[in-house]
Formats: structure tokens, sequence, C-alpha cells
């Protein structure tokens, strides 16, 4: 499955060139509906605000169990995709965002927008895992960055759609609730599709091709990656990462409308902008990668130029309508860190630990939504509009820290290696 394309006849290349499109596309599809389940409610929160009388802390908290669900339940699902195969969990994660729509539609007050987002949030836990073991196994070397790239490019697009898609059908119908019908049918449109082209999705048909084990090299203990301090990296990266991204996702809107008078209807489509600007940096990201050795210098370069952009939109002193452009535009910076920064990652695997190391790893996105979200929701609440952008580029510059560390570690085992 994973042979280099030119020890194939021409016939044999195109068929494996079909059959990696066709995976990389459904696993963007898969990946994308994830992301936009992220956003199930952050979007709406003004009309929980105004229905039931919430404040923007508890609707932290919405976020935080969000994450702490998905978080956990992301290390985990790590295991049990290596031991059961990736596509049986993945239609199981599809059809827990249908429950979650259903929910999050007939909520009455809190607790129901609680079960909704705890939901969402045990749907969302195995995708990481999920969607890199099955394109690791199934896409070929030459495609594997690309893969990669098209896996972050649909995740932003899917936070990117959600909020026109669902403040779009409230404001057309009248009434929120109608919003979570529709994404009850995303989620089950997708669903369907999957199950439909559900051989281009089997892990089983894969093979570790270009992960292997050395000849002869000793079987280890499952927990075994767990000593290997990248993994550790690599996980203190997703979390100060995502920390920023939580601050923009979920009070960017509320922020620039304090500090510079911009109205909703302008502020609620910077997280659109800030994701396609992502996913615009992504397609960038995406040749970078295989014409880069030191990762970490291509991630750290992207984020410093997002954390720029973040400190001119807090100073207070840009135009309105150029603040929310700076504040989009930071996006691309970060999306273009993406390819990078999962090529890295795999790079620190060990061979057939791909959904441990992805599950482990990417649940630090996780638990950075998860403590970010109440602190910034406070800091909101607290009169502090700046210190959402503030906050967000000293989280975006730790994280430079933590990619600079990774890339350091696998320079010093390639040297090893080649001493030894």
């Amino acid at each position: 499955m994973n042979a280099q394309a030119h020890t194939l006849t021409p016939e044999a290349a195109r068929q494996q060139a079909r059959r990696d499109y066709s995976t990389i596309s459904l696993i963007g599809l898969a990946h994308g509906s994830s992301h936009f389940f992220h956003m199930l409610l952050p979007p709406l929160f003004p009309a929980f605000i105004k229905d039931f009388g919430l404040s923007y802390s508890e609707l932290g908290l919405l976020v935080t169990t969000f994450f702490v669900i998905s978080g956990i339940g992301q290390a985990l699902a790590g295991f049990l995709v290596d031991r059961t195969g990736a596509r049986p969990v993945l239609f199981a994660a599809l059809l827990c965002f249908v429950l979650a729509s259903l929910a999050a539609g007939t909520a009455t007050g809190f607790p129901g927008l609680m079960l909704a987002a705890s939901l969402a949030g045990l749907g969302n836990a195995p995708f990481h895992p999920v969607d890199f073991t099955i394109l690791n196994k199934r896409v070929s070397q030459p495609r594997l960055g690309h893969a990669f790239s098209v896996h972050g490019i649909t995740g932003n697009l899917g936070w990117a759609l959600a909020p026109v898609f669902s403040i779009g059908i409230a404001e057309a119908t009248g009434h929120w609730r109608y919003a979570y019908l529709g994404t009850g049918l995303v989620a089950l449109s997708v669903l369907l599709l999957l199950f439909w082209k559900r051989d281009a999705i089997d892990d089983r048909q894969g093979s570790w091709g270009h992960a292997k084990a050395a000849p002869g090299a000793k079987e280890e203990h499952p927990m075994a990656f767990l000593r290997l301090p990248s993994v550790w990296l690599c996980f203190s990266f997703f979390f100060f990462t995502t920390a920023a991204l939580s601050a923009i996702q979920s009070f960017a809107s509320p922020a620039l409308g304090q500090m510079y008078g911009l109205p909703l209807s302008i502020t609620a489509y910077v997280v659109t902008g800030y994701m396609l600007c992502g996913a615009a940096g992504m397609v960038l990201g995406g040749f970078l990668v295989a014409r880069v050795q030191r990762l970490e210098r291509t991630i750290a370069a992207a984020m410093a130029a997002a954390a720029l952009m973040l400190l001119l939109t807090a100073s207070g002193v840009l135009p309105p309508l150029v603040a929310a452009a700076a504040t989009a535009l930071a996006g691309f910076g970060t999306g273009l860190a993406g390819p990078s920064r999962d090529m890295l990652i795999k790079r620190a695997a060990p061979p057939g630990a791909t959904g441990r190391v992805y599950g482990t790893v990417y649940s630090g996105l996780d638990v950075g939504f998860a403590l970010a979200a109440p602190i910034f929701g406070a800091l909101l609440d607290g009169g502090h509009p700046a210190a959402v952008f503030v906050g967000s580029a000293l989280a975006l510059c730790l994280g430079i820290g933590s990619a600079g560390l990774v890339g350091l570690r696998i320079v010093s085992m390639k040297r090893a290696a080649a001493t030894a």
C-alpha cells in the first residue's frame, strides 16, 4: 500500500493515487465534521445569554466540559484504535454528534446544554487517533505531507463553517433551535457517506510500510511510548497553541465588540475569517513539509507572526475593521505551522503506536481548550477584553518553545542513531 511510487507500474501508480485521494478526502471530511462540532455551542452563546441568563464564565464551563471529556476520551481512544481498528470507532463518534445536536436543540437551560457539550466531547474524542491511523496506514509516503495538510485544512474549514451555518439558520428561521436540526442532519449525512465508502477508510487493508521498526527490534510494552520526552513536549505544544485558539474561537467576537465597538454582525465572522486564513496557511504548509528538514523553524516563524498580529489587536491602536482583519490574519500563521506540526509528531512516534501517540499528544489540545476557556471567559467578565489577545499571543510564544525542543530531540536521536 505504501510502496514508493517509482517502484510501481504506471497503471499501479494511478490506482494507488486514486486510493490515496479517496482516503484523504473522506478523512478530511470526517475531520472537518469534528471541528464543526467543536463549535456546536459557541456561535449561539449570545442566544443562550438572552434566553437562559448565563454568564460568559458559565458558557466557558460548557467549553471546558466538552474538552475535558474529549481529552480523557482521546487518550483512551488511541489505545482502542490500536487494538480494534479505527473505522468502527469513527462511525460511533459521528453518531454521538447526532445525539449532541438533539440534546442542544431540546435544551431548556444550562443542564441541557451541558448534556449536549458532553455528548459532543465524547464524539470528538477519537478523531485524531482515528484519522492519523488511517492516513498513516493507507496513504503512500509521497502524499502523506499533503494528507496532513488536507486534514488540517478541512478542520479549519469545519471551524469556519460552523458560525456561518448556525447563525445563518438561526437568523433565517427566527430561532436558534432550528440550527441544531441542521447540525444533526450534517452529522447524519457524513456518517451515511462514510459508511457507503467504508472500504476507502478501512485501516485493516493498510500497512505500516513507511513506518516499520528496525529488523529484529524488540517489541515494547504498549505504554513504553510515554517514556519519550518528545511525546510530552508535543503535548505541551498542543496545550499552549490550543489555549490561544480557545481564546480566539470563543471570545474574540465579544472582545472585539468591547474594545472597538464593532457590532456582532461583523465580529461573529472574525472566527470564520481566522479559520479560512488558517486553511490558506495549511495549503502552503503542506508543500513546505516535503521541502524542509527542520520543521520546528517553520513552526516558529509562522506562529511568531501570528502572535504579532494578536498583540497589534490587543494594543487598541488599530482602526476597528483593521483590528478585526488582523485577528483573522493571525490564523494564516497558525495554519502554516499545522502540517509541519503533524509531521513533527509522526517523526517522534514509535512505529505501530500512531494511535496511542496521536491520542496522547492531541489530548493536549483538549486540555488547552478546557483550561483556557473559563480563564479567558472570566477575564472578559472582569472587563479585560485586551487580555484575550495578549494571552493568546503569549500562549503561541510558549508553543514555539515546545516545538523547538521537539525538533532538537529529533535531531539528537538522528545523530545518536548515525553514530551507532
